[in-house]
């Protein structure tokens, strides 16, 4: 067996993951939702579906935030970890839980009308109002 490219998990370590390949770009969301789950902004990779392996499972609980998504968090100790659209093939992950986030960077900020008043974004990545920013999935 291949080692997995990126590893991640929790604060506890009841619930770790494995991705292989390559990951998307960070997209950071201030979307009401997003603030609300994270307690600021989420700062989100992603992966296909089937590049994600739960290594352990054990504290993931999922909550259906919308009729479009669904997210992923440890009801042991409380982190986020994944924001997963019904419609599509893939899985945004939490980039704060990834052991290793070097070569990753935030290429965007999306629902940017919606970001809380106490911070600003930094200068010099794109911002869109709305949730309309495509950022490609690697193969």
């Amino acid at each position: 067996m291949t080692e997995p490219d990126f590893e991640g998990g929790c604060e506890c370590g009841a619930v770790r993951y494995a991705v292989a390949g390559r990951l998307r770009p960070i997209v950071a969301c201030h979307c009401s939702q997003c603030r609300r789950f994270t307690g600021h902004f989420l700062a989100a990779t992603a992966a296909r579906r089937s590049k994600l392996t739960l290594i352990k499972d054990a504290g993931l609980k999922w909550y259906d935030s919308s009729a479009a998504a669904r997210r992923g968090f440890c009801a042991l100790c409380g982190s986020t970890l994944f924001w997963e659209p019904r419609a599509r093939d893939h899985i945004s992950i939490a980039a704060g839980s990834l052991d290793d986030s070097r070569d990753l960077a935030i290429v965007c900020h999306i629902h940017v009308a919606d970001k809380g008043a106490y911070y600003a974004i930094e200068p010099g990545v794109p911002q869109v109002a709305d949730g309309r920013f495509s950022v490609p999935l690697p193969e």
